[in-house]
C-alpha cells in the first residue's frame, strides 16, 4: 500500500464571488427659399424587404437519465421552449413518457454514447445520472458536437470523488475531514490499523450517501469495501474513499447557481438534510429549508461553495454538501445536477432546483427566492416493495389531510433486472409552514400516512 499523507481540516476564509440612451445633435434645418427648384431631388423609394428570417428553432436539450428526478427536468426544460431527448438505459424509463424524443443507450459505454450524440447533434448534453462515462462527453465538446452543461470538466470531477477532494484540500485549501484512497481491502485494513475507527468509507462514485459506511471494528471492513466498490450494481470501481469521522452538529446542501450573466453566482438558503435507516430496506431522506446557521457559518459556506464551483466552471445548478459544527463549515462532496435533498425546493422556493437548473443551462434569468419555510421526505424501498396494508387513494387522502402538505406517488416501471436497483424512490412527501419545526413536523404525519401505500416497514 501506498501511505497516503493525511489532508487535516483547515479552516480558513474565501473570498466571495458574487435602453442605452442614443443621443444625436439637433442640427437645424434650413428652410427652402420660396425660389427653390420645383423638380428638386426626390429620394427614391428603398428596395422592397426580403421575406423574414425563419424563427431560431427551439433548442435541443439531450437528458442523459430519465429516472424520477429526469421527469422534473423534462418539464422545467419544456416550459422553457426546448425539446428534449431523454436517454436511459432501457424502454419507458420515467421520463421518456414526457419527452419529445427518446433514445435507449448504454451510458456508460463510451462507443455508444459517442454514437448517440453524432447521430442527434443535441445543441445541450446534460447529464442526470451519476453512471455516465464522462470522457466522452469530454471528447464530444471538444470536437464542437454539442455543448455539455454545466460543463465537461465539471462532470468529470463530480463524478470522481478522488480527483474533487484532491481539487478542494490540496489545490483550494478546502477544509476538509482528513482523508485516503484504498485500491483493496488489504489497503483499507491498513488505513484503518493507522488512522483508528471510526471511519467513514465510501465509493468513488454515486450519490451523497449511497454505498457509504461507517467502521467501528475490523469486521466492518470486508462489507464496506464490497458495498463500496458496487454502488449499487451500477458502476464498478476498484478504489473508495475513507474519512475521519468528524463531529458535526448538522449537514447541509447548498444550492449555488452558477450563471453565464454578470451577478455569476446565486445562492439558495442552506437546506439540512438527514437520512434515517429504517425497517425492510426502508430508507426515509429528510430535508428542510431554511436550516439556521450562525452568520458566520453561512459567510464560510458561501465562501467554500463559491471557490469549489467556480473552479469547477461551468453553468446550471451545484449541490454543494458540507458539514458544520458551530461556527466550522467543512467541504464534503458536490453534484453538478438536482438531487434528492433538493425536492424540498419543489414547495419552498419560487423556482425549483430544477427550474433553476434548467435557466442556468439555457442562459436565462435566475432567482432563488424562498417563499416559506418548507421540508420534504423521500421514501425509499425495495424494487418490488409490495402492496401495503391501505389503499392508495385511502393513504393519499390521510397524507393530504396534513395542512400545507403535498405528495408525489412515483409509479414502479419495469426496469430489466439488469437496471433495477436493490433500491428505489416509492413516494415524496412535502410541506410548508409559518417555521421549519412546524413544516418539518406536518411532512413527518404526511409521510407516515403515504408509507402506508406499502410494505416498507415501521415508521421512523
Amino acid at each position: 500500500m501506498t501511505d497516503e499523507e493525511t489532508t487535516e481540516s483547515v479552516h480558513e476564509p474565501a473570498s466571495f464571488v458574487t435602453s442605452d440612451e442614443v443621443t444625436s445633435d439637433e442640427a437645424g434645418i434650413e428652410a427652402e427659399s420660396a425660389d427653390a427648384d420645383a423638380d428638386a431631388d426626390v429620394a427614391e423609394p428603398g428596395p422592397e424587404p426580403g421575406p423574414a428570417e425563419p424563427p431560431r428553432p427551439a433548442p435541443r436539450v439531450m437528458l442523459l437519465g430519465a429516472g424520477e428526478l429526469g421527469r422534473e427536468l423534462v418539464v422545467a426544460f419544456q416550459r422553457l421552449g426546448a425539446e428534449v431527448i431523454a436517454v436511459d438505459e432501457y424502454v419507458d424509463a420515467p421520463a421518456h413518457s414526457l419527452a419529445d424524443e427518446t433514445a435507449v443507450a448504454q451510458l456508460t459505454d463510451p462507443d455508444e454514447l459517442s454514437a448517440l450524440i453524432a447521430r442527434l447533434r443535441p445543441d445541450y448534453v446534460v447529464p442526470a445520472t451519476d453512471a455516465i462515462a464522462a470522457d466522452v462527453l469530454a471528447t464530444a465538446a471538444d470536437r464542437g458536437l454539442t455543448e455539455v452543461v454545466p460543463s465537461a470538466r465539471s462532470v468529470l470531477l463530480t463524478l470522481d470523488r478522488e480527483g474533487l477532494r484532491r481539487l478542494a484540500a490540496d489545490e483550494l485549501g478546502l477544509p476538509t475531514a482528513p482523508f485516503w484512497f484504498a485500491g483493496s481491502v488489504d489497503e483499507l485494513t491498513a488505513i484503518t490499523e493507522h488512522a483508528g475507527f471510526p471511519l467513514v468509507v465510501k465509493p468513488l462514485v454515486g450519490l451523497p450517501g449511497e454505498g457509504q459506511s461507517v467502521l467501528l471494528r475490523p469486521d466492518d471492513v470486508e462489507p464496506a469495501w464490497q458495498r463500496a466498490v458496487s454502488v449499487a450494481g451500477r458502476i464498478t470501481h476498484n478504489r473508495v474513499m475513507v474519512e475521519t469521522v468528524v463531529e458535526i452538529d448538522y449537514e447541509v446542501t447548498l444550492l449555488t447557481v452558477r450563471t453565464k450573466d454578470t451577478k455569476g453566482l446565486h445562492f439558495c438558503e442552506p437546506i439540512g438534510h438527514r437520512r434515517v435507516e429504517g425497517f425492510d430496506g426502508e430508507v426515509v431522506l429528510e430535508s428542510w429549508q431554511p436550516q439556521q446557521m450562525s452568520e458566520a457559518a453561512v459567510d464560510a459556506a458561501r465562501s467554500i461553495a463559491a471557490r469549489i464551483v467556480n473552479a469547477l466552471g461551468g453553468r446550471g445548478v451545484f449541490g454543494v454538501e458540507l458539514l458544520v459544527r458551530g461556527d466550522e463549515v467543512y467541504f464534503s462532496d458536490i453534484s453538478g445536477h438536482p438531487h434528492d435533498s433538493g425536492l424540498v425546493t419543489l414547495r419552498s422556493q419560487r423556482l425549483s432546483e430544477f427550474e433553476l437548473h434548467a435557466r442556468a443551462i439555457l442562459g436565462l434569468p435566475v432567482d432563488t427566492i424562498m417563499i416559506s419555510p418548507g421540508a420534504a421526505e423521500v421514501v425509499f424501498g425495495a424494487a418490488g416493495a409490495a402492496q401495503g396494508e391501505r389503499g392508495l387513494t385511502e393513504a393519499l387522502a390521510e397524507a393530504l389531510r396534513v395542512a400545507e402538505s403535498d405528495v408525489r406517488v412515483f409509479p414502479a416501471h419495469a426496469a430489466p433486472a439488469a437496471f433495477s436497483k436493490p433500491r428505489r424512490r416509492l413516494g415524496l412527501a412535502l410541506a410548508t409552514a409559518p417555521d421549519v419545526i412546524r413544516a418539518r413536523d406536518r411532512v413527518r404525519q404526511a409521510s407516515t400516512a403515504l408509507r402506508k401505500v406499502w410494505h416498507v416497514g415501521k415508521s421512523t
